[in-house]
């Protein structure tokens, strides 16, 4: 096990086709392997401050593509923020408060949608560099927010993950998806894909996100902690894939500090996060991770570590480990067990002739 706090060199199993088969490991058959750089950005956003969280992003992204990453993945809901109110500060939940509501404006004036402009920007952002981006978004889309995880690439592709079940407090501000997004991400190097938080601890999730055969997870969390660490490292065992936990740095003074960067004039919201405990500072440790299929520890960042994390990865343990273990394969029993997935769009109205 290692610590690493700056951008090494990185490498993953090669492959050409565009498209890929369920749970195909060579996408064209061949074991050709291309070296890449992975990053874990672990630096706050602009607190609940989209336009200049984009800007810090890609100040980011540009900084980690100069040192060489070709994939960079940022945490849950980093833009425009993890929404930590829900966790430390009493009076989140109390129906009718007026802070409450004031910052949930605040929060829904700051979403990207899929289709607008920062997504847009990520995307040019991708072309010019030659970098994938994987980014943690809380999405607006139509009068509800989705925590949901955005991935382009050079070549112009995108895929999006919405978080099929908000956990415990988390419902006070998002709503859950339909299982649309539970489909393949291709790869030049091979299927990958993600989930979101606790999702992974939800059994059926990761069997189906298994079957797509990824080389590469991204499990995105709010910070990586003890038992974050534990779900991810036996999501890579059981999938027998690399995963990249991402985890973000955050503070009270950050918060306050981004708060205070928006032009509004609602000193009422501000009372919501005045209300976190002064003596809960470090509120997210990073804690960002790399992990092998062998569930060993590739590099770790140290907690309240804002560095850009990477590791060399070693290819060639994919294949081994699928000697003896592979849970979509020969260590499945389909004759016994079968999961449906419906990955249907569920607008909940539809409207015929």
């Amino acid at each position: 096990m290692c610590r690493v706090s700056k951008v090494k060199k990185a490498a993953l199993c090669g492959g050409t086709a565009p498209h890929f088969p369920p749970h195909t490991f060579f996408p064209d058959g061949s074991a050709r392997v291309t070296d890449f750089s992975i990053s874990i950005i672990q630096a706050p956003p602009v607190f609940l401050n989209l336009a200049a969280s984009m800007d810090r992003a890609e100040e980011l992204i540009r900084d980690a593509a100069r040192l060489g990453a070709t994939v960079v993945v940022f945490p849950e809901a980093w833009l425009p923020g993890y929404p930590v109110w829900l966790d430390e500060s009493a009076g989140a939940a109390l129906w009718g408060h007026r802070p409450a509501e004031l910052l949930f404006r605040i929060l829904f004036a700051n979403c990207p949608v899929l289709e607008g402009p920062e997504i847009a920007r990520l995307a040019d952002l991708a072309a010019e560099l030659s970098v994938e981006i994987v980014m943690g978004i809380q999405e607006r889309r139509g009068s509800s927010i989705y925590n949901s995880v955005v991935r382009v690439t050079p070549s112009g592709w995108r895929d999006i993950h919405r978080k099929v079940m908000p956990t415990h407090n988390e419902r006070l501000i998002w709503a859950a998806a339909d299982g649309s997004t539970l489909r393949p991400w291709p790869g030049t190097h091979g299927p990958v894909g993600a989930l979101i938080c606790w999702e992974h601890w939800m059994p059926l999730a990761r069997a189906a996100r298994h079957q797509h055969g990824e080389v590469l997870h991204f499990a995105l969390w709010p910070a990586v902690t003890e038992l974050h660490l534990l779900a991810s490292r036996h999501y890579a065992f059981e999938g027998q894939c690399y995963v990249a936990a991402a985890g973000t740095v955050l503070t009270r003074h950050d918060v306050l500090e981004g708060f205070d960067s928006l032009d509004t004039a609602e000193p009422g919201a501000r009372l919501m996060l005045e209300a976190i405990p002064a003596e809960r500072e470090l509120l997210k440790s990073g804690g960002s991770a790399i992990i092998g299929p062998d569930a060993s520890i590739v590099a770790i960042a140290a907690s309240g570590d804002t560095s850009t994390l990477s590791a060399t990865i070693d290819p060639d343990k994919l294949a081994e480990g699928r000697l003896y273990l592979d849970t979509a394969g020969h260590y499945s029993r389909p004759d016994i067990f079968e999961l449906l997935v419906d990955t249907r769009e569920r607008p909940g109205v539809r409207f015929t002739n």
